[in-house]
């Protein structure tokens, strides 16, 4: 097949759910060459050349440079066989992100759980013997208060807070191997095969090295949920859980969620959704499913059929972390020139006046997304919001 041939078929196998405003189609058109580069990868290993991206409202780019350049959007799901093949590509960048919610009587007074966070910054805190680094000012990162709005069917406290937060201390090796980031460990880089790709390599692990890294990644999601489960407890005290969850790693060897929630055989029953800082954040029931109906409304039905990876859609159940990144002057992307191995995107502007070329999506003005995030997940239906939390305060520290 030919380079055109490949990214068509590529674009083929990306399921949106996205807004389709400008952060929506520019992740669909990064996410075209990454998944050419997944369906090269499959081919060498002798599988089916099947990749998909599964997109939740939240479809957006990702503002990690490395990622984006390896061809990764975010907001949604990707799969590149049936969680069998000890296949894991390397590109997806799993890194255990994830978010808590905890339970509070009456708010904390601000100064006292600054100083709180400063303390805890300070100290010498372990997890299993590894140092941690406690990072909420950090890109996302953060810890918020709120007021809670409950429904009648689940009680909630009057007060809940939010915290924010991955496992940065594991990205390399340097505290244990393999560590999550290629580009950081050069224990990976030892372990990773490199496939080339007419679109640029693609860096992946098979048989025991897949094994060993998938291992090391549940150790990892699961020191994510012990660091956040240690900031709670020393920054609020005692207190009442809600959820505990994760939104960005790897379901098995062959499907990365990234920015998301996939709510299908979880543990949670609730998961959190935050918008921006001046808007309420939600807690959430249930899971966008593709069911018949929605198959068929959203024009999936067919085109799934005859790529066969309809049963992938039909056993998908996700629900958006966020609202996403907004890119407040890119309406849309005119095309995509490669030159020197860098993709640059012409985008056309909001109101029409001249276009901008870039490389680096870092470049483009950006927000976060509000309520049409939320209004269009409980448009797709099988989600429920159970609770309302206003904002009252949020730290970057």
């Amino acid at each position: 097949m030919s380079r055109e041939e490949i990214l068509e078929r590529a674009g083929k196998h990306i399921f949106s759910t996205g807004l389709n405003d400008g952060a929506s189609r520019l992740c669909r058109w990064n996410m075209k060459y990454g998944l050419a580069k997944f369906h090269v990868v499959q081919e060498k290993y002798g599988l089916t050349p099947d990749a998909t991206f599964i997109s939740a409202p939240d479809e957006t780019i990702t503002r990690n440079r490395v990622r984006w350049n390896n061809g990764i959007g975010y907001g949604g799901k990707v799969s590149w066989g049936d969680g069998r093949q000890r296949l894991i590509v390397l590109d997806v960048m799993p890194n255990a992100c994830g978010m808590y919610v905890g339970e509070l009587q009456e708010p904390p007074d601000i100064k006292e759980i600054m100083e709180r966070i400063d303390v805890l910054q300070k100290e010498d805190k372990t997890i299993e013997g590894v140092k941690v680094e406690f990072d909420f000012g950090v890109g996302n990162h953060f810890i918020s208060v709120f007021r809670v709005e409950g429904t009648a069917e689940i009680e909630f406290p009057e007060y809940a807070f939010v915290i924010h937060c991955g496992a940065p201390e594991l990205r390399t090796d340097t505290t244990k191997a393999p560590g999550l980031y290629l580009h950081k460990s050069e224990s990976l880089q030892n372990m990773a095969e490199c496939v080339e790709t007419p679109f640029g390599p693609c860096y992946v692990l098979t048989d025991s090295n897949a094994v060993t890294y998938f291992n090391f990644y549940k150790y990892a999601e699961s020191f994510s949920e012990k660091r956040r489960s240690l900031a709670a407890k020393e920054i609020f005290g005692k207190h009442e859980i809600i959820v505990n969850v994760v939104h960005q790693g790897l379901a098995n060897y062959n499907e990365a969620f990234l920015g998301c929630h996939l709510t299908q055989n979880s543990l949670n029953e609730i998961f959190p959704i935050t918008l921006r800082g001046d808007l309420p954040a939600y807690l959430l029931r249930g899971g966008i499913t593709f069911n018949e109906q929605i198959l068929e409304i959203w024009g999936f039905s067919k085109r799934a059929e005859k790529l066969e990876v309809i049963d992938r859609l039909r056993k998908t159940s996700i629900l958006p972390h966020g609202g996403g990144y907004a890119l407040l002057d890119t309406l849309n992307v005119k095309d995509v020139v490669e030159i020197a191995n860098s993709r640059y995107f012409i985008v056309e502007t909001m109101h029409g006046m001249g276009r901008k070329v870039v490389s680096d999506v870092r470049e483009l003005a950006f927000s976060y997304r509000g309520m049409e995030v939320l209004v269009k997940t409980v448009e797709l239906g099988n989600t429920e919001i159970v609770g309302r939390l206003q904002p009252i305060y949020s730290f970057k520290m």
